[in-house]
């Protein structure tokens, strides 16, 4: 099992779903970035997921189809739409029917699984949940939805807290419950997207951060940092106005005792004694995911070490 994010989490997923069957590898996907946009449910980190194991995420962006066109984007401008969120003309056949789906009474889930097989997609795409959940952050420029902050805002505004609205009446979609009791579990990754605004949102809906640490498979994050930095996205920028030491000891720090492994980046070697010391095992390689052979490499490394423990 994989928890993710979108981009940077759906890397190490196709890296995952290369090595393994498509039938070993099931992935909880953060939805509390999920907004209602023109009219549409839009849900960008499930997308970029199943685009992406799909083989139609446009490789240079990571989110969004290949070889997409914005006429609608373009005539909505004309017309003095809302145009701070792009919809590409084939993307938004996506949101269009998920919408129809959700407005004819199917859960989130059942939308997902109906959207996974029309893409072709063989791993299970599961969201966080068929409940709403939704990121709010707090900023000098008052409270915004993340993706005010995030697209609109481009990430500008300073960050002061951050909390999810709905998790506490929001369940995890039962499928997840399964797995995580299921002893052929073999692990389960934390892929390294953005702690604060892609994995956090997961661990905060009811009942699903204890089920993580009830299930008898090994719970091994990947550092979305290397030296300091994100590879992509807001993580730096706020850990650091949070005052959060930008490190990957401090991501590990923030799991805290979920962990039973950690996975470092080779130029933060010099922190594996301090996370070791807290009894997290600690393993480093090449986490910088360029191509699909380092995806691949990542996914092995991680794999290869469930059973010895690291």
């Amino acid at each position: 099992m994989a928890l993710s994010g979108g981009v940077g989490g759906a890397k190490l997923v196709a890296g995952l779903a290369d090595v393994l069957g498509p039938d070993q590898l099931s992935v909880v996907t953060n939805t509390a970035d999920d907004f209602t946009h023109l009219g549409l449910h839009i849900s960008p980190d499930l997308d970029t997921v199943i685009y992406t194991l799909a083989g139609v995420a446009d490789p240079d962006k990571g989110w969004g189809l290949a070889d997409e066109s914005w006429h609608f984007m373009q005539a909505l401008a004309r017309l003095d739409g809302e145009t701070w969120f792009n919809l590409g003309d084939r993307d938004l056949a996506t949101h269009i029917l998920r919408t129809q789906m959700l407005a004819g009474g199917m859960p989130l889930g059942a939308v997902t699984a109906a959207l996974s097989e029309k893409f072709g997609v063989g791993p299970t795409i599961l969201p966080m949940s068929d409940d709403p959940v939704r990121t709010m952050v707090t900023t000098d420029m008052g409270e915004l939805s993340f993706q005010q902050y995030f697209v609109r805002e481009q990430c500008r505004p300073k960050v002061r807290r951050i909390r999810f609205e709905g998790c506490e009446a929001a369940r995890p979609v039962p499928e997840i419950l399964a797995l995580l009791a299921d002893p052929d579990l073999a692990a389960i990754v934390i892929c390294p997207s953005n702690p604060l605004l892609s994995i956090d949102p997961i661990l905060s809906v009811a009942g699903m951060r204890g089920a993580l640490k009830a299930a008898a498979a090994p719970v091994i994050a990947v550092s979305p940092l290397i030296g300091g930095k994100a590879v992509k996205g807001p993580t730096a920028k706020m850990m650091q106005e949070l005052d959060i030491p930008v490190t990957a000891a401090a991501v590990a720090a923030h799991y805290g005792d979920l962990l039973d492994g950690f996975v470092l980046d080779t130029v933060d070697a010099a922190s594996e004694g301090e996370i070791a010391a807290t009894g997290t095992a600690v393993s480093t390689t090449n986490t910088l995911m360029t191509s699909r052979e380092a995806k691949q490499d990542l996914a092995r490394h991680i794999l290869e070490r469930i059973n010895p423990g690291f």
